[in-house]
């Protein structure tokens, strides 16, 4: 039997080290900036791109790391740094990951290099699946894909919302109605190539937190795409539209949906991201705890601060093992029978929450303040039990997963 081991590798340990200095030297003392600009940082992704952070290659080798622990570690220390730009950085993570999970090997290979462009010329990519009356609930989707059979081409016509990148992206990667009969089943995704007629950017959201991140509507109007650009091939899409229509019929199980998909793989990462923000706030207010004399002695001697401290070290540590576990078992190749992977995002998002808003409770008055870090991962600590799923959401794909 093989050594059970919970331990980083050297490579690995290399690879964290390497990224906790950016996150330390680039992204920490710009943090405060890009938040009160919000704005994408694009010299800081430069940077990044420079340095082989922001590439293909890197997130292929996190990706492809026989442990799973690549991805989670890296978007850990990243957000450690800042949570807004490093969404800004991984953000277009969530459209490559879109066409790895649908896919063919032919359009992996043309689009998701263009996703990222080189360190001379960088370029971001944006997932488009959230609607204005279709967030969580994916079967209300009404943005519509339709086949031009004469000339080979989809049309796509709706309103997407909450797109990270959106308007300003080089590659779209969008999921629109195919068979409206068919609820989510009946989805497909679609790529976006750079500079089509009829997608435009609508509003940009002005927001409570990652605010050095861009969020847009994306706008399709006549949007023509070639037939290659549906993900997967209109031969998959038609086999799968055909199980799901005989299914349907039985009443039989679960069908693929393209955005789900998408979001299965994530989850456990945007755990990762929840942990490096709670981690950072834990330090912040742990060495301040060890450093604010009030009545004689440091507050870290004060029981009810101390107290909080160790609440806030264990939860954290739990949720990153709940982090790890998902990772694992996704590279593994083990189902998540007991939604593993949704029990991660949930756990880890509600503690970023509660670790960052005690964190300005041991900080006090100066915790409110923009004077100290801790207000703003407070403000982006929020985003975490919504996007990509909402907490209550992550309950439901556990209760249902456990009822089976």
């Amino acid at each position: 039997m093989g050594e059970f081991t919970l331990e980083l590798n050297e490579d690995q340990k290399q690879v964290r080290d390497w990224l906790h200095g950016f996150a330390a030297d680039v992204m920490r003392p710009a943090a405060a900036e890009w938040d009160e600009r919000e704005e994408t940082p694009w010299p800081i992704i430069q940077e990044a791109a420079k340095l082989g952070i922001y590439s293909l290659d890197f997130y292929a080798q996190q990706f492809f790391d026989p442990t799973g622990l690549g991805i989670p570690m890296a978007m850990e220390e990243l957000f450690w740094g800042d949570a807004g730009i490093a969404l800004s950085i991984v953000g277009t993570g969530l459209a490559a990951v879109g066409v790895l999970a649908n896919g063919t090997e032919e359009q992996i290979g043309t689009w998701v290099p263009q996703m990222y462009g080189d360190a001379n010329d960088v370029k971001v990519a944006a997932f488009c699946s959230s609607e204005p009356d279709a967030g969580s609930d994916v079967a209300s989707m009404r943005t519509r894909a339709v086949y031009d059979e004469a000339k080979d081409e989809w049309v796509l016509n709706g309103t997407k919302t909450w797109a990270t990148n959106g308007g300003i992206a080089n590659v779209h990667v969008v999921v629109a109605v195919v068979d409206a009969e068919l609820g989510s089943k009946g989805h497909a995704s679609f790529i976006v190539p750079p500079n089509t007629p009829g997608l435009s950017q609508g509003q940009k959201f002005q927001k409570h937190g990652i605010r050095a991140s861009h969020t847009a509507e994306v706008v399709l109007e006549d949007v023509r795409v070639p037939g290659h650009c549906l993900l997967g091939g209109k031969d998959k899409l038609d086999e799968r539209l055909a199980r799901a229509r005989e299914k349907a019929k039985a009443g039989g199980e679960r069908v693929k949906n393209a955005a789900m998909a998408t979001f299965e793989a994530s989850r456990p990462a945007v755990g990762a991201m929840a942990v490096g923000t709670a981690r950072a706030a834990y330090e912040v207010a742990l060495d301040y705890a060890k450093t604010r004399v009030q009545f004689g002695r440091p507050i870290i001697e004060n029981q009810g601060v101390a107290f909080q401290l160790a609440d806030m070290a264990t939860q954290i540590d739990a949720a990153r093992l709940l982090v790890w576990r998902a990772s694992w078992m996704a590279t593994a190749g083990k189902p998540f029978t007991s939604a593993e992977g949704s029990m991660s995002k949930l756990y880890a998002s509600e503690v970023a929450k509660k670790v960052t808003a005690q964190a300005i409770q041991i900080l006090g008055g100066n915790g409110y303040t923009r004077e100290y870090p801790v207000e703003r991962m407070h403000r982006d600590a929020a985003i975490y039990t919504i996007f990509e799923g909402t907490s209550e959401i992550q309950r439901m794909v556990i209760s249902r997963a456990l009822a089976k």
